[in-house]
């Protein structure tokens, strides 16, 4: 079976080490890969993952500019980078024109490493633009092992709000809409019309539980995830194979929902 992998990092090979050992430093996990392409393809390859969508962080406003141009040159078959904007980016509309006009399906924001709130006002015209281009937005949701237990930045009832307020937003909820808050997630982002992702909660919830959210927001808006380097690709995909899914529930998730929000037209 064909599998996309919706959610991996990877750093430029001058800056992974540094990049990794600085991230390791703030919470209690390791990574289980050294953080650039090359480890994420041998990653793939032992897994037998086709395709993973890499995602940047610009946890500062110039950061943007720079992103743009490594993920120009990594793109391939395989790897599908999604750049990013920064909420106090200078005129975010226009970037995210630029990264359309390039052929790049979304971008990747995290409401604690860039630090703003998901329903924050000024957010709006990131958005806006988003749902104007059909570009898609994938963001971490719920909370995050690095930061307190009590920060309130991604949590789904702001995502909800989101919701409510761009409905036409392509919107990637990862870890299953909301890590550790997946009793908030069940009640306020399951069922809604975005996609979610599974990365860091299948080993998180029991398979039953899982199953059921899964099933509860409807297998074809769901999204197979790793957070690799802090994830197995093998290991995660193990985790999604112990669930009891279908057939066509397994081929939704690990490859046919990817290629579809990859393609805006759809």
């Amino acid at each position: 079976m064909k599998i996309i992998d919706m959610h991996t990092h990877a750093f430029p090979d001058s800056l992974a080490p540094r990049a990794i050992a600085a991230l390791e430093a703030e919470c209690p996990w390791k990574a289980v890969g050294r953080g650039t392409i090359d480890a994420l393809l041998e990653s793939m390859d032992a897994a037998g993952v086709d395709a993973s969508v890499m995602c940047c962080i610009a946890t500062k406003p110039d950061q943007v500019e720079k992103i743009l141009p490594w993920c120009e040159q990594i793109r391939s078959e395989r790897i599908i980078p999604l750049p990013s904007v920064h909420p106090k980016t200078p005129k975010p509309a226009e970037w995210i024109a630029r990264f359309a006009e390039a052929g790049f399906p979304g971008i990747k924001m995290h409401p604690m490493y860039q630090d703003y709130h998901a329903d924050d006002p000024l957010l709006a015209p990131i958005y806006a633009a988003l749902s104007e281009r059909r570009m898609l937005l994938e963001v971490h949701c719920g909370r995050d092992i690095a930061f307190p237990p009590d920060d309130d930045r991604a949590t789904p009832r702001r995502f909800a709000n989101v919701i409510e307020r761009f409905p036409e937003l392509r919107l990637v909820c990862t870890h299953l809409g909301g890590w550790r808050m997946w009793e908030e997630s069940s009640q306020l982002i399951l069922g809604r019309n975005v996609y979610v992702e599974t990365s860091f909660s299948l080993n998180e919830v029991t398979p039953e539980r899982a199953a059921d959210m899964i099933r509860r927001h409807g297998a074809e808006r769901i999204l197979f995830g790793t957070d690799w380097p802090w994830q197995r690709q093998d290991e995660a995909l193990e985790n999604l194979r112990g669930l009891g899914l279908t057939e066509e529930e397994m081929e939704r998730i690990c490859w046919k929902n990817a290629e579809a929000a990859l393609n805006p037209e759809t």
